[in-house]
């Protein structure tokens, strides 16, 4: 038995050495220089909460903070609509079901600066010249304006993650049981039905999953939010995780970025075990 602990714990000590190097040393000493007035360099001095109650009176970070919020909510929905939704036809009895598989999953790969600015061009070149020809004036000026920018987010990130979400959802859709949609479909159930009461149930699990990672890559989205729009017009399209960056690295307010950056761990930490939390229960009283 001795000889089996040491072997595991050497087997694990390279990772746990990069876990507390990479991940938990970092989070301390930025926990201990959000207390500090660190410039990058070095802390001179102890300021206490003053950093985190600046923060509070921060208008452009609580705009930034909210308009993540209401980017995340939308994204979550429709990623895990789609998601599930391609999951379903790719599972049916088609013949080009792993053809469509490939196309569906491939946006995933794709990089997301290059994303940004291939919708960039979209939604400025393409919309606006579809715009002028028919004379729809809601195509024409994407991205010129706060809501327009917002869709436009949206829209990039429900394209590129629904195929990475419908994975998933494949994975859980092909271990339902036939034998149960069968009976169900002998008793007279039809496919909403079958769907509601059987298929949705057993596919709980993928969606518990689904959920925490949608909800943590949109949360903290920044290479889209960059090439597509910048933060423009006028920081009203700037999410979170730009404004820390252009706090830290613009404004060279490093102890105050770091203080941002531990709240929203903190938020963003707090709504992703509490949505686990809760769908987890479901699965069971299902």
């Amino acid at each position: 038995m001795r000889i089996r602990d040491l072997s595991y714990w050497l087997f694990l000590m390279p990772v746990l050495v990069a876990l507390i190097l990479v991940v938990i040393a970092p989070l301390l000493l930025g926990v201990y220089y959000s207390f500090t007035d660190w410039n990058g360099i070095s802390a001179n001095g102890f300021v206490g909460f003053e950093n985190y109650t600046a923060l509070f009176q921060d208008e452009r970070f609580l705009d930034s903070l909210w308009f993540t919020t209401k980017f995340s909510i939308v994204s979550i929905v429709l990623i895990n609509v789609i998601g599930l939704s391609l999951a379903l036809l790719v599972t049916a009895k088609l013949k080009t079901n792993k053809f469509m598989r490939t196309i569906f999953f491939m946006p995933n790969l794709i990089g997301g600066l290059i994303l940004g600015f291939i919708w960039q061009f979209i939604f400025t070149k393409a919309f606006d010249g579809i715009g002028s020809l028919f004379g729809i004036e809601s195509l024409q000026g994407w991205l010129s304006t706060s809501s327009t920018g917002f869709w436009g987010l949206v829209i990039l990130m429900s394209w590129q993650m629904s195929g990475y979400i419908m994975v998933i959802y494949i994975a859980y859709l092909e271990g339902v049981s036939k034998e149960l949609i069968e009976a169900a479909e002998i008793d007279g159930a039809n496919v909403f039905q079958r769907f509601r009461h059987i298929v949705f149930p057993l596919v709980a699990p993928a969606f518990t999953v689904s959920m925490f990672l949608t909800l943590s890559n949109t949360f903290k989205l920044y290479d889209q939010n960059l090439s597509l729009t910048g933060g423009g017009p006028y920081d009203s399209t700037q999410m979170v995780a730009m404004d820390i960056f252009r706090t830290a690295f613009s404004r060279y307010d490093m102890a105050y970025a770091q203080a941002k950056a531990i709240i929203f761990f903190i938020i963003v930490a707090v709504i992703a075990l509490l949505q686990v939390y809760v769908n987890k229960k479901r699965e069971v009283e299902m």
